[in-house]
């Protein structure tokens, strides 16, 4: 059993070299008891991972099999979901900040629900018997369709298990940030991701192939393996002591019936820095809403379905690879400066996606192109998908993190419900334009590119904004409720921009945009050999000509740089900025693999004779080397005056 509540000062070391121990609150763990954590945790997350992977997974095709129009089936397995989230999980996460016991403040939510959520998970397996079953003891009931009542208990159980289902899916997240060390945040979650993939993977591969056939063993077994093995969580793993709440204002339940939902939104809502994370949360669901559909656009470039699953197969892979040691950069760089600067940097891998609005080419040669991107993206995607939790945990207030976790996915929620329609009337604009031709799916590209540029400049305000509450070495939650304005939390230790690395990182730009003018003339001896002379003369006299423009462009920012690393290094003020090297490398590296992808992209055009192809491949590599360069420039403006120092940590961890 994992526990430990002594707090830090009261750790008496031994004689001789004593074990490394690691504080969360008043919980201690020695390295040995870390594992032990990590592994129970793990654990629970594969058991609830399988649990939520049946029922999306598993109902659709049994309200299909029932006759069920799209629209029920919408209602059953959307909205009512939709709807409850935005409702029950603020609430629960409002509540669980507050609440003490013997048992924590995460865990009794999980534990009273779990028999609930097992019986209903169960009774949806065998909504048909018990619809036979009460239509044999009703006489009312057999005047009802038995399809139609079976349909109905799916409904009442779908609603009932969702209503479960929302109390642990609000805490047992927030649970992390309770009990794992915050300087492991990133690594465990980049596991947490690892064990999540893999439960979904080993589902989809083994069990759901048996989802119409075995729909009642299936649900029942789901429902036994949660409530044993994640009954076994909530026991082996104990919650420190939290201090007792105080809520700012005790009258004001008195005072208003409504107290609960005032202080919600007082305090998660009254300050600028927290609008400006919910927006920037808000506009990348927002961009991501148009997501659905992708995969006409995936058949519009001419992939089949099989092709369109073995893409995401390979990239699900490869991204299990990733997770890990991306999880430990995160940890190092602070996962919010990680968040900003890919966003920014994310522009540029955006601009490269409108060529396709332009070029078509055969589904196979699509397809490949696509694995080589996906691949060469992988590890700049792990990046970003592991900050976000970790992000989450270092800025918000430890408190009353479920609340602000919730306030985050109530603001984004709305934005996603919102951008859905506006994306679906996009899609349909276009769809008019081009006389309801698929090729309008295309277009998702200018959606996307939109939604990229607003989030980069909301990541750029909410990065100035945190650099002003302290930053890495000083930053605490801003709190309406505390005296102090702020509330006290662990700093963390994080690692400066280093000599090395950013004179490498710079190296590798540099290497991007030589090798982007090194290889346009042996693509236009290619053109010249099959006779492309449009091709040829735009890359000449054109491209050519620009990429070395973009090379000048280039150098001179590389020079304001290195002459900020010297300043820096002899104790001068910086005039222009340092950028900090780990985001700007891992997207360096990525971008420069990019570069073979290009010119095979070229290559692909000239063989089949698409002049205009090859032309917009290499414009479009143009943009977005200009694209890099503008995101270089931005982070090291805005880091001007904050990375002052080279070689050393920006922040220190304290207990």
């Amino acid at each position: 059993m994992i526990k430990t509540t002594l707090p830090t000062s009261e750790i008496s070391s031994g004689a001789g070299h004593s074990p490394a121990t690691y504080h969360c609150g008043t919980l201690t763990y020695t390295k040995v008891g870390l594992v032990v954590l990590f592994a129970w945790l793990l654990w629970g997350d594969f058991c609830f991972t399988l649990m939520e992977t049946v029922v999306p997974s598993v109902l659709p095709l049994k309200l299909k099999d029932l006759g069920c129009s799209n629209l029920t089936i919408g209602l059953i397995l959307s909205t009512i979901p939709g709807l409850l989230n935005m409702t029950i999980c603020p609430y629960v996460s409002f509540k669980s900040d507050r609440y003490r016991s013997k048992w924590g403040r995460r865990i009794p939510f999980i534990l009273w629900t779990m028999p609930f959520l097992c019986a209903c998970l169960a009774l949806l397996g065998w909504s048909d018997d018990l619809s036979l079953l009460l239509r044999q003891y009703s006489p009312y009931l057999r005047q009802i369709a038995p399809t139609t009542l079976t349909i109905a208990l799916i409904g009442v159980f779908m609603t009932m298990f969702t209503f479960f289902n929302m109390f642990v899916g609000s805490v047992f997240w927030y649970l992390f940030n309770d009990v794992v060390p915050p300087q492991f945040l990133a690594r465990f979650v980049g596991m947490f991701r690892i064990v999540g993939t893999a439960a979904s993977a080993l589902y989809s591969y083994f069990i759901f192939k048996y989802a119409e056939s075995n729909m009642r063993e299936i649900m029942l077994g789901a429902a036994v393996l949660y409530l044993v093995g994640f009954g076994l969580v909530c026991f082996m793993v104990k919650e420190g002591q939290y201090p007792p709440f105080e809520e700012p204002d005790p009258d004001a339940a008195k005072r208003s019936k409504f107290h609960v939902v005032e202080a919600f939104l007082k305090e998660s809502f009254s300050n600028k820095f927290y609008w400006l994370i919910f927006g920037l949360t808000g506009i990348q669901a927002a961009g991501g809403a148009i997501g659905v559909f992708g995969v006409f656009f995936s058949r519009q470039m001419g992939l089949t379905l099989d092709q369109i699953g073995k893409l995401g197969a390979i990239m699900a892979v490869a991204s299990l690879v990733a997770m890990y040691f991306t999880a430990i950069f995160i940890d190092r760089w602070h996962p919010l400066r990680v968040s900003v600067y890919l966003t920014v940097f994310g522009v540029a891998g955006t601009a490269m996606s409108w060529v396709w609005i332009f070029v078509t080419l055969p589904g196979t040669y699509y397809f490949w192109l696509s694995v080589g991107i996906g691949l060469v993206a992988t590890f700049q995607g792990a990046l970003g998908g592991g900050c976000g939790f970790p992000r989450d945990m270092r800025i918000f207030p430890q408190s009353r993190f479920g609340q602000f976790c919730s306030a985050q996915a109530l603001f984004r929620s709305f934005c996603t419900l919102a951008a859905g329609l506006v994306a679906g009337a996009f899609i349909d604009l276009m769809k008019y334009v081009f006389h309801g031709s698929d090729f309008a799916y295309r277009f998702i590209a200018l959606w996307n590119l939109v939604f990229a540029v607003a989030a980069a400049v909301i990541a750029l305000f909410l990065y100035r904004k945190w650099y002003e509450l302290g930053g890495d070495a000083h930053y605490h939650p801003p709190a309406s409720w505390s005296p102090t304005g702020v509330e006290e939390m662990p700093i963390v230790t994080t690692v400066g921009p280093q000599s090395f690395w950013v004179s490498m990182t710079l190296h590798i730009y540099q290497a991007i945009m030589l090798l982007s003018i090194l290889l346009i003339p042996p693509l236009m001896y290619w053109m010249n050999l099959k006779q492309m002379s449009r091709a040829f003369f735009w890359h000449g006299a054109i491209l050519l000509p620009a990429s070395v423009a973009v090379w000048l462009l280039w150098k001179w920012v590389e020079l304001q740089i290195r002459r900020d690393m010297k300043r820096s290094r002899n104790g001068e003020p910086l005039r222009n900025g340092i950028i900090h090297h780990g985001c700007a490398i891992a997207v360096g590296i990525q971008f420069l693999l990019m570069i073979p992808i290009w010119s095979a992209q070229v290559v692909v055009t000239v063989n089949l004779h698409m002049e205009t192809g090859a032309i917009l491949f290499t414009v479009a590599n143009l943009v977005t080397n200009l694209t890099l360069i503008g995101s270089m420039w931005m982070m090291a403006r805005i880091e001007r005056g904050r990375l002052t120092h080279m070689d050393g940590l920006l922040a220190v961890a304290t207990p």
